[in-house]
């Protein structure tokens, strides 16, 4: 066991990060039994602050398959992997057999401090792999602060070229640039009652959601407010390989880590696309 923090596995389930002092800090559901419609795939739910604050929210009313802390790729190859209904130019949004799975394959390390997991991502109707993925999940604590460390290499499988899209660059869908790690706050994430010090910012100088929607930045953060205890957490959403266009909806809310934005991204054959974040959680 780490000095600093504990691991507590229910095996062929999930796995919690914990102090030292068994605080609970995060939870990572590796096999989740959410619908096939949700784009199924592993997330991390609850999310909390050093202090035990809930700062996620898994399958909210508005967009179930919002599922807390996921990694999402809007469209792979036609495959919907980020849930949903999906969206075509010729009849819009609609439910369709056309979603894939992240499925978890083995561990790789199985550490407090590092989880280093094997999946496949998979189109549920053929059951081809289009992808494969490493992850790893690393985890550090500070004074008043935590850290979680998310890696992705996912590599094309298929034998040609892949076209990873959101639903701008597919089909023309104004504003549709979500896709990629995807963070869906609590409720009270951003509260914006007057109080300057509550807000989403971002590097440069931006702040406010008309600002830092779509802005190429390295870095965001939200400051926010708990209901009932009233303190505080500052959350930054880093991206590790420089400036990305940020997609966030501060009144569901949610953040995107959107590695592109106007044109789809082109992975071909055997190529890997390394996704690198920092998501740090402070008592603000």
């Amino acid at each position: 066991m780490s000095a600093v923090l504990q691991l507590r596995h229910e095996a062929g389930r999930g796995v919690e990060i914990a102090t030292a002092a068994g605080a609970p800090l995060w939870r990572y559901v590796y096999q989740p039994a959410t619908p096939a419609t949700e784009a199924t795939r592993p997330y991390a739910h609850p999310v909390r602050s050093l202090a035990g604050d809930v700062l996620t929210n898994f399958r909210p009313n508005d967009h179930p398959w919002h599922h807390a802390l996921s990694l999402t790729l809007t469209s792979v190859d036609g495959v919907n992997f980020w849930g949903g209904p999906t969206h075509r130019a010729a009849d819009g949004y609609q439910w369709r057999d056309d979603h894939g799975a992240q499925l978890h394959r083995e561990w790789l390390a199985l550490a407090p401090e590092q989880l280093v997991e094997r999946l496949d991502w998979c189109e549920n109707k053929s059951g081809r792999t289009v992808l494969h993925e490493q992850r790893t999940l690393r985890t550090s604590v500070a004074a008043e602060a935590w850290s979680l460390h998310w890696t992705s290499e996912l590599r094309n499988v298929t034998g040609r070229d892949l076209a990873l899209e959101n639903y701008h660059s597919r089909n023309g869908l104004a504003g549709s640039h979500y896709t990629g790690l995807l963070f869906r706050g609590a409720r009270e994430i951003l509260d914006d009652h007057g109080d300057a010090t509550i807000g989403l910012t971002a590097e440069g100088g931006l702040a406010g959601e008309k600002a830092v929607h779509g802005a190429s930045a390295r870095w965001m953060e939200w400051s926010c407010q708990h209901d009932g205890s009233l303190r505080r957490t500052r959350i930054r959403f880093e991206n590790v390989g420089g400036p990305l266009p940020w997609f966030v909806r501060p009144k569901l809310p949610c953040a995107a880590f959107a590695f592109h934005r106007e044109h789809p991204h082109a992975l071909p054959a055997g190529g890997t696309l390394r996704l690198e974040h920092v998501l740090t959680f402070t008592n603000a």
